[in-house]
């Protein structure tokens, strides 16, 4: 934690017309080495300039972040890229000229210019170009490069709206950017570059079946099946346990009958040991818990909805003080892998398969 508490300030900013002086001030913030949360389609970042090593050593502690745990560059121009990277394949050039700005992070080998600091002492650089409106603007007024990973305390689930932000970093954060809810609710899908084969180090909006329709081959990186500390990540969160509430979490895997049954059994059994339980549920099984604290996000027809509310319903159950929560397993054709993914890392991989 930093050691001194500052004063957050809190402005809330309107996408669409923005206030250029409070865009200024904030950029300003930036510059001088201060540290700014702002919205992105996917969740709330924290930003810092990223070519300044303390504006990172700042992020860092404010978070309680590893600090080998790469930060992820946000840029506003493709024309910014080739001053903070040392090559470009023509794929990973292939792939923003289709798809940035927006939720996609690429690993590349880093210039000299960006600090160790930044890429938690490796070679390569995480860069991503957002298509938000604030972050786009916020990153030419800050000075055209901003390490922001997400504005949250490390660990907790990602914050997709402002008062997420507010309730983790407040006091720790020179100000926060409230631009509304955020549109994806999960972070961006990361490719890395930097091995002949492009391989997938975290999936999100943009699956593997799109990029292999824009790339040919894509790979999985096999870390996001299993976890093995011995590896060094070269994406954020890839060692690290991310997303978690409060209270310990188990997916249940299987048929929607046998996964409602045991929820509904794991309930009973914990309310009679005295503990309040959170249900995790789609919109098409919430009728079946009659018991327990039972968060509907969304239906499995729409899984950008499902994507969206994820976070916010873990710090829902934090807010309720529950004590266990049972998750329903969301395997969905076009997201699932990057909600589950999520979902794995918050519940420690800790799955009953039924």
């Amino acid at each position: 934690m930093p050691e001194d508490k500052i004063e957050t300030r809190y402005a809330v900013i309107d996408p669409s017309h923005m206030d250029e002086a409070l865009m200024a001030d904030a950029g300003r913030l930036i510059k001088e080495g201060s540290l700014v949360a702002f919205p992105t389609e996917t969740v709330y970042g924290l930003g810092g300039d990223a070519l300044n090593p303390a504006s990172s050593r700042r992020i860092y502690a404010a978070k309680g972040r590893p600090s080998d745990n790469p930060l992820i560059v946000h840029i506003a121009d493709m024309d910014h890229l080739p001053a903070i990277v040392t090559a470009i394949p023509e794929k990973a050039r292939l792939l923003a000229e289709a798809c940035w700005p927006g939720p996609l992070t690429m690993i590349l080998p880093k210039a000299d210019c960006v600090p160790y600091e930044t890429t938690g002492g490796l070679d390569t650089v995480a860069v991503r170009m957002p298509s938000h409106p604030v972050a786009r603007r916020l990153i030419e007024l800050g000075g055209g490069y901003i390490a922001a990973p997400s504005a949250n305390l490390s660990g907790r689930p990602s914050p997709t709206r402002a008062e997420h932000v507010r309730e983790d970093l407040d006091g720790r954060i020179a100000m926060i950017l409230d631009g509304g809810e955020v549109e994806i609710g999960l972070e961006s899908t990361i490719v890395d570059f930097t091995e002949e084969i492009p391989v997938i180090l975290r999936p999100g909006y943009l699956n593997r079946a799109r990029l292999e329709t824009l790339l040919g081959e894509v790979r999985m990186d096999p870390g996001l099946i299993r976890e093995d500390p011995r590896i060094r990540p070269k994406a954020p969160g890839m060692r690290y346990r991310h997303y978690a509430p409060r209270a310990d979490l188990t997916i249940i895997e299987g048929g929607r009958e046998a996964v409602t049954r045991t929820i509904n059994t794991l309930t009973a059994e914990a309310e009679a040991a005295g503990k309040s339980v959170g249900i995790l549920t789609a919109e098409e099984s919430a009728v079946y818990y009659p018991k327990g604290d039972v968060r509907v996000i969304g239906s499995r027809a729409s899984e950008a909805g499902i994507a969206r509310h994820l976070y916010a319903a873990l710090r829902d159950f934090d807010a309720d003080g529950v004590d266990v929560i049972y998750s329903e397993a969301f395997d969905l054709p076009e997201m699932g892998e990057a909600i589950m993914n999520r979902l794995l890392k918050a519940a420690g991989h800790k799955v009953i398969r039924v």
